[in-house]
């Protein structure tokens, strides 16, 4: 099974071709993409990795896509070309958590908590406790960073941002620094979901800010004056 996944979730995205035999998997390429022009970037270099690889787009048997939490118009750009390659292959889908990619990234058992940096001195945490089989209740939201002390209770605490891991660190959190992900290990949690039946239509899919818009919030407060 040879998967596409797209990560345009931060600052700097990335796209990935991963091939899958049984459980094993193989990167076949990998490419960064600069933010701030993935509209531009994004579907000239999924066709450059086809050619480079010498697959056609049919050969793609489906799609892993980070569909949040993260910058609200890389999301949208991300999401819409995966909606539209999907619609038009006729291809499975499976919606990724970069929250979950990064806590799986730990490579351990157990009870953890994946942190990401939300601006505003507010975190994106996903609280995750992986069985022998699966993940079981995920739970995911916005923080304040004061109050992640309280969510920890003897969780591993596993970001790939260095300068949220010092300051974790000096509020005396225990904290395993990753390498941020990649769109190859996006690959592999879309892998699984895929293989599991947990695909989404392309009319379905759609992005988990966890945090409201701006446009949002301004609403409300008009709704409630």
């Amino acid at each position: 099974m040879v998967i596409l996944a797209v990560d345009t979730s931060g600052k700097n995205g990335s796209l990935g071709l991963v091939r899958f035999e049984g459980e094993i998997g193989r990167t076949l390429e990998l490419l960064l993409l600069e933010g701030g022009a993935f509209s531009a970037q994004l579907i000239p270099q999924i066709s450059a990795l086809l050619v480079k690889q010498s697959l056609s787009k049919h050969q793609i048997d489906g799609f892993a896509v980070v569909s949040g939490p993260g910058s609200f118009t890389g999301l949208r750009v991300g999401l819409a070309a995966i909606k539209a390659s999907a619609e038009i292959l006729q291809k499975p889908i499976a919606a990724v958590s970069l929250l979950e990619v990064v806590a799986r990234a730990a490579g351990t058992r157990g009870r953890m908590i994946a942190v990401l940096d939300a601006g505003r001195d507010d975190v994106y945490v996903g609280a995750y406790e992986f069985g022998a089989d699966q993940a079981c209740d995920p739970i995911e939201e916005l923080l304040r960073i004061d109050e992640l002390r309280a969510k920890v209770a003897g969780r591993a605490v596993i970001t790939p941002d260095q300068t949220l891991a010092d300051r974790l660190e000096a509020d005396g959190l225990k904290v395993t620094l990753i390498p941020h992900p990649r769109a190859d290990a996006v690959a592999g949690l879309g892998f699984e979901k895929i293989r599991n039946g947990e695909v989404v239509s392309p009319e379905a899919l759609d992005a988990t800010y966890i945090r409201r818009t701006d446009a949002e919030i301004m609403q409300s407060r008009k709704i409630s004056r």
